[in-house]
């Protein structure tokens, strides 16, 4: 299995805060990589690096192969951040179009995104009418229409129903199966067996990187929050 994003040393100051404190990790192509951890612990800020939009005090991050930020990134990464990234006074399927140009698909691709994202019925909706989680999901189709090899996904199944959040990592199984590398942010523990790897992080510094089943093992639990807690006392204890 090949490394398709491999972070070396991070670190990344803000004001005197030390958001990431020579942080390294790796997330394998074909993988679902979990990066779990409670609010404020760094996630976003590492997504940020590995997008290339986070500015860095040293370390490096590189994805397949290039530095993160590289133009020759732009079409093999797609990103969806927290905050929803569409336009809000476009259909959801204008969006779709529009990133589809971008990215130098067509317009079929546009509408099989939306519909994977399960927004079918609300493809001639404006966004800005949408509810939040609808949002999030627009985002996704706009970040998938170009099939990128790489998929860099903060909090993606906040304020799904649990219908959804099934379909939605039903999704991201399909990608991984296809040799695409996901990376998907969390901090709801029990989305963590879920993916093939974790990487559990905590002010800034990593805790863990294994299988589920392993970390698991480690604690002495089957409870990923119990699990993550011993993880917690073992660092502190230090």
């Amino acid at each position: 299995m090949s490394d398709a994003i491999v972070v070396r040393e991070l670190v990344v100051r803000r004001g005197r805060t030390t958001a990431l404190d020579g942080l390294s990790c790796r997330a394998g192509a074909g993988r679902i990589t979990g990066l779990l951890g409670p609010s404020g612990s760094g996630k976003t800020t590492l997504i940020r690096a590995i997008v290339g939009v986070q500015v860095i005090r040293s370390g490096t991050v590189t994805v397949l192969g290039d530095p993160a930020g590289s133009p020759s990134l732009r079409n093999r990464i797609g990103y969806v951040s927290q905050a929803p990234s569409v336009y809000l006074d476009l259909t959801v399927l204008e969006n779709a179009r529009y990133f589809a140009a971008i990215a130098g698909t067509g317009a079929a691709g546009a509408r099989a995104a939306v519909e994977q994202v399960g927004l079918a019925a609300a493809a001639g909706q404006l966004v800005g009418n949408l509810s939040g989680g609808q949002q999030s999901r627009a985002s996704l189709a706009c970040a998938i229409v170009g099939d990128p090899p790489v998929l860099v996904l903060d909090e993606p199944t906040v304020g799904q129903d649990p219908v959804l959040r099934e379909e939605l990592w039903g999704y991201f199984h399909e990608r991984a199966a296809a040799g695409v590398t996901v990376l998907v942010s969390s901090h709801v523990m029990d989305e963590a067996n879920r993916c093939d790897t974790l990487l559990l992080i905590r002010d800034g510094a990593l805790l863990a990187d294994d299988t589920p089943a392993a970390i698991k093992e480690h604690a002495g639990t089957d409870d990923m929050d119990r699990a993550f807690l011993q993880l917690i006392r073992e660092g502190a204890g230090r």
